[in-house]
């Protein structure tokens, strides 16, 4: 049924929903952006609807509470906007393997999903654009309702649905949010390149977000044949896949593809992805899954940490009791990487902050410290100052080998703090 504006769809919506409803939208800008704005404009005839969301980019009124009982907001994964939200607690958290969420989604029965997509072409084919994520494994199974985008970039894979699969859908014209990307340090060149020198050319990559896995993506320039299966696709693998540096023709599934679930980018990066069969977007239940990462050979994931402890548990979605982020795919690639043919997992973290004063190594977590990849599961842990091999080693093995790439002049205090421990034996 096609609505003549997301007006429409929300006054469809609003008719169709019975009290605590619960919606699915997709990540970043997978959401339908007029159609959310129509919603909180009928939020008070709304009775305890609930929405399911990873990373938010649009800054809202019910992200923090505004139509509390009416219309309220569950972050399965926090952003700059939700980050704020949820210490306010003005929304909800809940945690969960990025692989998993499909199915914990259908747990919960939803009501609709409401996605942005592109517009249909002349078959009635819909394309979910820069999205496939958990919404991809729903098609068929809940009702979808559809803001179609003129300027959302037609992509390929299985993130399209037809209009016979669609409730209702309305056509918009708006300009996709565009990321900037940070500037990368000369702590990150310096991390890029030790991975770099560990990645051999024809390895298949996921890199996970933040400067630190950028960096690696930047040092890998001269390889050659790298393949790409990785969560998030952005303007960095655009560079690798533009210079004929990641070309997929030695991956042992999917070659000459790239694999994703959903991208994050520039403009430039957006009209890139427009009609570009080289990319794939596939349900993050399949890119995801630990199982299929472990059937590439030679797989390398670079993820990115906050702190380490000297037993190599690795919290990466919290400062200390504060939530920054969530769980995401980290250990979904690190444990599949475990199980792949040669493969290598690394976890990326400059030595301390930026004045040097407090070390991102350090003895045991901060108190309150969320560990998002287990010491069992962790295989490599870099910083500008080295490589520490931690599978297999023991923990005396590990405290020292972490020592040696943290900050120098942290080391001699965390070499007393592991003695205490027990990990070191006292000079």
């Amino acid at each position: 049924m096609r609505l003549e504006s997301p007006q429409g769809l929300a006054d469809y919506l609003v008719g169709e929903l019975e009290p605590g409803g619960e919606l699915v939208t997709p990540i970043a800008n997978g959401e339908p952006v007029l159609l959310f704005d129509a919603l909180e404009g009928r939020a008070s005839e709304l009775d305890g609807v609930k929405v399911h969301q990873m990373h938010a980019l649009r800054d809202r009124p019910y992200l923090h509470g505004a139509y509390r009982g009416r219309l309220e907001h569950v972050s399965w994964f926090l952003s700059p906007v939700t980050r704020p939200a949820y210490a306010a607690r003005g929304c909800e958290l809940i945690p969960a393997n990025f692989s998993e969420m499909p199915e914990r989604l259908l747990e919960r029965k939803p009501a609709f999903v409401l996605a942005a997509a592109s517009l249909p072409d002349e078959h009635g084919w819909f394309s979910l654009g820069v999205s496939a994520d958990y919404i991809v494994p729903l098609i068929g199974r809940v009702p979808f309702v559809l803001e179609a985008n003129a300027q959302m970039p037609r992509t390929f894979g299985s993130n399209v649905i037809h209009l016979n699969d669609v409730a209702a859908w309305s056509e918009i014209d708006e300009p996709l949010v565009a990321v900037n990307r940070t500037p990368l340090t000369e702590r990150d060149a310096s991390i890029g390149e030790l991975v770099a020198e560990r990645v051999p050319s024809g390895s298949t990559l996921q890199i996970g977000s933040g400067t630190s896995p950028r960096g690696v993506v930047r040092a890998l320039g001269d390889h050659r044949d790298l393949g790409i299966h990785t969560e998030l696709l952005s303007d960095d693998l655009m560079w690798l896949i533009e210079r004929g540096v990641a070309n997929g023709s030695n991956k042992t599934h999917n070659r000459h593809r790239a694999v994703t679930t959903f991208a994050l980018g520039s403009k430039d990066f957006y009209d890139w992805l427009d009609e570009n069969r080289s990319v794939e977007f596939r349900g993050v239940d399949e890119v995801n899954d630990p199982r299929q990462v472990a059937r590439e050979e030679n797989f390398v994931s670079v993820n990115s940490a906050i702190q380490v402890d000297l037993f190599g548990q690795c919290a990466s979605e919290t400062i200390g009791t504060t939530y920054y982020t969530g769980s995401g795919g980290q250990a979904d690639f690190a444990r599949g990487v475990m199980f792949s043919p040669n493969g290598r997992g690394f976890m990326a973290l400059h030595s301390s902050t930026k004045d040097g004063r407090i070390s991102r190594i350090t003895p045991t977590l901060d108190n309150g410290a969320i560990v998002t990849t287990t010491k069992n599961t962790v295989d490599m842990v870099v910083t500008e100052h080295g490589v520490a091999e931690l599978e297999g080693r023991s923990f005396v093995e590990r405290a020292r080998a972490l020592i040696a790439i943290a900050e120098p002049h942290h080391r001699e205090w965390l070499e007393r703090a592991a003695s205490d421990l027990g990990l070191l034996r006292a000079n």
